[in-house]
């Protein structure tokens, strides 16, 4: 009976020296699971600041997807199947049952669904092993299951993984660069030209429309260069009918604008609705106060933005003196 009974204490001695350490396992996880979640946080975040439903807005969802479904498999079809996940492989690791044999594919699948009490229990149950005889964690201990240490197999997965790891690191790092590219850099550079048409495009349209006859000559020379080519044939023949008569001065100034959003806006092309105001005078004595709506269409011709098109939504117009009223 001693001898029996000496028997299975050694035997369970040598189980308790096969059982896998904690940090053996943690580099395991974090080869099947952290990677992969780097990968796919990535791809998320990406996903989000692309235009939706757009073609880059589909390459990292399906990226994603991908991902997802290479961690799931890895995780749940492979140990199953071969009796490793890629990382368990790395370390020299095997999930069991308590009676040795490998855990199958739905217990697998629950193991990880309970590892989230792990996780609740203020990662608690991952640091469990460190103190547990079995070296188990909350999702072992529910789903009776411990991990042994097998040795490497055959064919060692590590310079595979260590290449995958690295292409794993290099997608990461593209995606990045695309997103910043693609969609951060544009994002940016619509906030830069909105920026600028609000703050440049009233003033613009003072310049173009305001003349003096004692300065015309001058102001109408300003009023070109802040035309572009496609614009300022049309703006010279303007100029050229104004002059056939007694030129009368013109002074607006914008009291409100509203620059439109895309299509219209690109980091070169803008539109703008804006109310203006202002004075048209014949000579001293002769002065009315005027109102007008336009919209107006700019484009950036290196760092200067002009004016493409400028279209009158309502004329000059003056407004009737307020009616007098004894009370």
């Amino acid at each position: 009976m001693t001898a029996v009974l000496d028997e299975v204490t050694q035997t369970r001695e040598v189980a308790a020296a096969d059982l896998a350490s904690w940090g053996a396992r943690a580099g395991a996880l974090s080869i099947d699971v952290l990677f992969g979640m780097a990968l796919l946080g990535t791809l998320a975040q990406l996903a989000w600041t692309a235009p939706l439903l757009g073609w880059l807005w589909w390459v990292y969802v399906t990226l994603a997807a991908v991902a997802g479904l290479a961690m799931m498999a890895n995780r749940w079809l492979l140990p199953a199947r071969y009796g490793w996940t890629v990382g368990r492989a790395v370390a020299g690791i095997r999930v069991v049952g308590l009676d040795g044999t490998p855990a199958d594919v739905g217990r697998l699948f629950l193991r990880d669904i309970a590892h989230l009490l792990d996780t609740a229990a203020v990662l608690l149950g991952w640091l469990w092993p460190l103190w547990d005889r079995r070296h188990r964690t909350f999702a072992d201990l529910l789903l009776r299951t411990e991990v042994h240490r097998v040795g490497e197999p055959e064919r060692s997965p590590r310079r595979p993984v260590a290449i995958g790891l690295l292409t794993l690191a290099v997608v990461c790092i593209a995606a990045t660069a695309s997103g910043y590219l693609v969609v951060y850099r544009h994002d940016r550079a619509l906030e830069e030209a909105r920026t600028q048409i609000a703050e440049q495009g009233p003033r613009i349209v003072e310049q173009v429309l305001s003349y003096t006859p004692e300065t015309a000559e001058d102001d109408f020379a300003r009023a070109q260069s802040l035309a572009s080519e496609v614009y300022r044939p049309q703006l010279i023949a303007q100029q050229e009918a104004l002059q056939t008569a007694p030129l009368a001065s013109n002074e607006y100034w914008a009291v409100n604008s509203a620059v439109l959003e895309e299509p219209e806006l690109t980091s070169t092309t803008a539109s703008m609705l804006l109310a203006m105001q202002g004075y048209r005078s014949t000579d001293p004595n002769t002065t009315r106060f005027i109102t007008a709506t336009v919209r107006v269409d700019f484009v950036k011709a290196g760092d200067q933005w002009q004016v493409q098109n400028l279209t009158v939504l309502t004329r000059p117009y003056t407004p009737a003196p307020d009616a007098g009223g004894g009370g």
